[in-house]
């Protein structure tokens, strides 16, 4: 491994040390995966419900731009003083609800077709996108550039008992399709050629991070998931999993910067719609090194030219 590599290793375990206790956390709730079959599922139940962050949302995480490269671009997101922003914590004010929350079944080993198999992550606004998803053991994952800059894919597979072990490293060039130009003006995002790349995960870890080795702020999170009854939360924090064979099981939830709440026991009858409210801890203190200060050590100067950094994203919306 090259020194880069150990690097960006070495912050992945920094940056992901809540994750990888919850991957320990995960691991003791969840039983071995089992092999899943496909049948017919008649008067299948649904499970529905909202994901709530107990205790106020912590401060977004923050990396000084002229630390890293293409400061005026990735500004397009940021405090407007020179700070790139992490939100990895994107709570709804009105309902309290937490977005990104991965709300799956354990267990179930047959039901409705398993259909993932390759996600597709995006580099937009050196951001990944989505921030949480889904992987399949054995299978892929897409990743499309549609930055008129260059990143680099570092992908890694988490667990407490093994730590981190890198599974690809792979550049990201730039998207030729889309012009630089004005930096600070509104532009299409044009798909640039996509990155293929298998995942093989080894000796039961479960949790797949992507970061950027030029952007550190830049992480897609990915839990392997062993059958098709899981959803994501929305902004709202809501979810629905569908089609769920009638039966007992133990719904569990996972979000990579928070401790996962105790297993929920649900039964499910037959074309029955089964209501559940989750809710999981909000983290306390300094959760990692990366935080906004008001007089860094690195201004802007240190570059000896003038910048202009513009959250121009955040204003558009």
């Amino acid at each position: 491994m090259n020194r880069t590599s150990h690097s960006l290793l070495l912050t992945a375990v920094v940056a992901g040390v809540i994750a990888i206790v919850t991957s320990a956390a995960i691991a003791r709730i969840a039983s071995a995966p089992m092999p899943y079959g496909v049948v017919e599922v008649r008067d299948g139940g649904v499970i529905a419900g909202t994901v709530t962050l107990d205790g106020p949302p912590p401060e977004p995480k923050g990396f000084n731009l002229v630390t890293f490269p293409d400061p005026e671009y990735c500004g397009r997101i940021s405090d407007g003083h020179g700070w790139r922003l992490l939100r990895d914590f994107v709570v709804d004010p009105d309902t309290g609800g937490l977005k990104d929350v991965l709300v799956m079944l354990d267990g179930v080993q047959a039901g409705k077709p398993f259909e993932v198999s390759i996600p597709r992550v995006e580099a937009r606004d050196c951001q990944f996108l989505p921030y949480v998803t889904v992987v399949r053991d054995g299978h892929g994952v897409e990743v499309v550039n549609m930055d008129p800059v260059m990143h680099d894919v570092q992908a890694y597979e988490t667990s407490i008992e093994l730590g981190a072990r890198v599974l690809f490293n792979s550049p990201l060039p730039m998207n030729h399709y889309h012009k630089r130009g004005d930096l600070h003006a509104h532009h299409r995002h044009l798909p640039g050629e996509s990155m293929l790349e298998r995942i093989k995960l080894s000796k039961g870890r479960q949790i797949f991070l992507m970061q950027c080795g030029f952007h550190a702020y830049m992480e897609s999170w990915a839990f392997a998931v062993s059958n098709p009854y899981y959803a994501v939360t929305d902004r709202s924090g809501s979810f629905t999993i569908a089609n769920v064979p009638p039966g007992t099981y133990r719904l569990v939830a996972w979000h990579p910067q928070s401790g996962p709440p105790p297993p929920r026991r649900v039964v499910v009858e037959a074309g029955s719609r089964t209501a559940v409210s989750l809710s999981l801890r909000a983290p306390q203190g300094r959760r990692s090194a990366y935080q906004v200060v008001k007089n860094p050590r690195f201004g802007q100067g240190i570059l000896g030219r003038p910048l202009e950094i513009i959250p121009l994203v955040e204003q558009q919306h």
